[in-house]
């Protein structure tokens, strides 16, 4: 019997998932320990940024190729992209200190559902009604997460939070970044691992001097501290460089609304996280949350 190969953009999105849930990991680790939100989303960049270019000249060298040209609408989307996912980024280390590990990388995944609005308004881009249904389904796990845990119930009147604000809020600005990124890396001619590297070279680049201007002004000694802290913070860098650059992949090849909703699987990883990691409890209620998530992504797939 012949085992299906599952599509390569099902792939990648599974390695995007598996090593941003270690990225998460880390920031959690130096934002509750030394670093200010914006200086644990800073080391990724720091770290990242110079390797991505050095690696993505070396290609090209070896490939004997030459920079694609870039377009204005490029460098739109992809700064556009860029500041919306480190914003996304510090509302979610933010929310850690609110809520459990778990609960705040489910929060933040109201993107794949916002994804479908986004990206149907920048680029025009639809899903099935099969798929809008499985990513709905999804919403509701999301609902159901959103009570703060010392309330008994659904609690519906109490999902009004700043938990619940802070993961909405990412949720939306991880929409953007990800319809961004994949109008920016459709404007790069070439093959689908060229127009990501090509992307994510050039976004990691303008967020690491926005983010580094930013510390220098606002969070003064951030940036020293972030230096202090490399001996783990470096390898946020390298997670995030080969996170990115599986996420810029997968956007090449499918709608950012559904990489984004089947990159919902990171929440059986982050739970396994929260709980042998953090030593973090896990209600019933967020378990079944969280369970309505992870069926909303089998619907998902076997529907696409």
């Amino acid at each position: 019997m012949t085992i299906p190969i599952p599509e390569f953009w099902l792939i990648v999105t599974f390695a995007a998932a598996f090593f941003q849930t270690l990225r998460f990991v880390l920031q959690k680790h130096l934002a509750t320990a030394t670093l200010t939100p914006a200086g644990a989303t800073f080391a990724r960049f720091l770290y990242s940024a110079p390797l991505v270019a050095v690696l993505l000249t070396s290609y090209l060298v070896s490939q004997g190729l030459s920079l694609p040209p870039l377009s204005a609408r490029f460098w739109m989307l992809g700064a556009l992209g860029g500041f919306a996912q480190v914003a996304a980024t510090i509302c979610v280390v933010k929310l850690f200190k609110a809520r459990n590990f778990a609960v705040g990388i489910t929060l933040k995944k109201t993107e794949a559902i916002l994804a479908v609005l986004v990206g149907l308004v920048l680029l025009g881009e639809t899903v099935s009604l099969y798929a809008l249904g499985a990513i709905l389904l999804g919403l509701i796990g999301v609902l159901m997460l959103s009570t703060p845990p010392d309330i008994r119930g659904i609690g519906w009147g109490q999902m009004a939070n700043k938990a619940t604000a802070l993961g909405l809020g990412a949720g939306m600005l991880f929409a953007v970044s990800a319809v961004s990124y994949r109008g920016a890396s459709l404007e790069v001619v070439g093959a689908p691992l060229l127009r990501a590297g090509v992307t994510l070279a050039a976004v990691t680049m303008m967020q690491l001097v926005g983010m580094a201007i930013w510390l220098r002004l606002r969070e003064t000694g951030q940036i020293r501290a972030v230096w202090r802290a490399r001996r783990v913070a470096v390898w946020i860098g390298l997670l995030s460089m080969a996170g990115s650059f599986c996420w810029f992949t997968a956007f090449t090849l499918q709608t950012a609304a559904l990489v984004k909703a089947v990159g919902q699987v990171e929440l059986v990883m982050s739970l396994a996280a929260s709980v042998l990691l953090f030593r973090e409890r896990i209600t019933l209620r967020e378990i079944t949350g969280m369970a309505v998530l992870c069926a909303s992504i089998v619907v998902l797939v076997l529907v696409t």
